[in-house]
Order: structure tokens, then sequence, then C-alpha cells
């Protein structure tokens, strides 16, 4: 792979090189691989085909959790975030143990490995909101909880600079990833100012369908304002809001 330089930047296929554009720049390299036809029938490639289809089912889950949680992800999202969602649930379905390989499943694989999978690498829940908080999952009631004791915002989140308010959000999803659909629900504070008084009590409940079987994920986030006149903007168009996994949970 090459990186391409200069004034002019080049798309398409020119002499076997191949110009593209990626989020690392304008790229190139020269055209070639193994036929398709090939790939897909000779016995050769078998693992090749069994890697590849576990790595469509990864991506596709990915893409159904993207989805499901995306009135969240769309503040709390880093450029690679589809990337390495699909890596981490590609980690997933290698660990079931009940199907064939090239046929493995994500809900029969590990599921809590989706624990802590941070949706903005650039603001990570991890390193931002350090107060004390408790979350658990109800499967009985479909309710998922998060409960944080008063805390002094100033000393326990790591806002970025410029930040006036903050907002704490949480979401709840169940996914089928046999049918490709999810159930949805959240919540959040009201936005809350960034200073050194005490807060009040935060509890926060999501809900998924109740005493259901499927997989279900709870994300935990945090969301910084800059007020100006008055009026609230998303600090830095939310570059710095952080969303994380916080519960990854199979029957």
């Amino acid at each position: 792979m090459a990186k391409q330089t200069g004034i002019i930047k080049l798309k398409g296929t020119i002499g076997g090189i191949s110009f593209y554009k990626t989020t690392d720049g304008h790229l190139a390299r020269e055209k070639g691989g193994v036929d398709a036809e090939r790939i897909k029938n000779d016995p050769a490639f078998q693992r090749t085909r069994e890697n590849g289809s576990e790595f469509g089912t990864a991506g596709k889950g990915g893409k159904l959790l993207r989805n499901a949680i995306r009135i969240l992800l769309q503040n709390a999202k880093d450029k690679r975030v589809s990337s390495r969602l699909t890596t981490t649930v590609l980690k997933v379905v290698k660990t079931d143990t009940t199907h064939a390989r090239g046929e493995r499943t994500i809900q029969d694989g590990t599921f809590g490995l989706l624990t802590n999978f941070e949706f903005n690498i650039n603001g990570k829940l991890g390193a931002t909101l350090f107060a004390t908080f408790n979350n658990a999952l109800d499967r009985a009631t479909g309710e998922a909880t998060v409960n944080i004791p008063a805390f002094k915002p100033t000393t326990h989140i790591a806002g970025p600079s410029g930040t006036t308010h903050f907002k704490i959000v949480t979401g709840v999803a169940e996914l089928d990833f046999k049918n490709e659909t999810f159930a949805f629900d959240n919540d959040e504070t009201a936005i809350l100012p960034y200073d050194g008084n005490d807060t009040a009590i935060i509890d926060l409940t999501a809900s998924a369908p109740a005493n259901s079987v499927l997989p279900i994920v709870q994300v935990l986030g945090i969301e910084f304002y800059q007020e100006v006149n008055g009026e609230m903007y998303s600090l830095k168009n939310g570059s710095y809001n952080a969303l994380a996994i916080k519960i990854a949970d199979k029957v």
C-alpha cells in the first residue's frame, strides 16, 4: 500500500494500479488477487470461505448493534468504530463451541467479551467518568438501571477544555442477531452544570422486553456542552463524548 502525494489525487484504476481514498488519506495499491470464483469453489480455499463467512457474521452483528443504539452513538463515536466493533464481535463469534467453523454465531459465543467496549477512542468513558456508579440488568422486568451517588462534577469528570455543562445517558438494546432486529430504550439526565457543587443522586432506567431470552447490552455515556449566551452547544461537535458497553448479557 502506497500513499499518494502531490496536489492532484487520483481515484480509479490505471495500468493495474488502484487509487482510492480512505480515512488515512489517498492511497494506491497494485490490483491483483485470486479469482473470486476460485475462492468460492476451490477446496483449497475452504478456510478462506469459513473466515469470510464468520467475518460477515461479525460485520452484520456489529451493524445491528450500532443501529440499535444509533440515538446515542451519533453523539459519541470515532471514525473507526465500525471496524473496531466488527473485530471485537468476531472475537465473540470465534468462542462459539457449538457450531462448526464457518457457521459459528454471535449469540452462541462468549457475549460478555463486548463488555467495556468504547465507541469513541477519543473520549473513553473509562478515562472520563470517575464517579462511583452501580448498574444492573433485571431480565424478568427488562429494566436496566444506573445509579450514581452524589458527586462533584469537576472532581469526578474529566471534561474537555471549554466544558460548562454535561449530561449522563444510558440505553439498553435487545438484539436478535438471527432475524437482524432489535428493541431499544434510553434514558438521560437533564443537562447539568459542570462545577464543584454536588449533584443530586442520579437514577436512570431503560427497559428491554421483559423475560427476554435474547442477548442484551446496556450502554452508558456522557455528553459535554458549552453554554454561550444562554444556549447549549455540543462541545467540539461531540468529539470528546464518551459511550461504552457496561453490560453484555445472554441467557
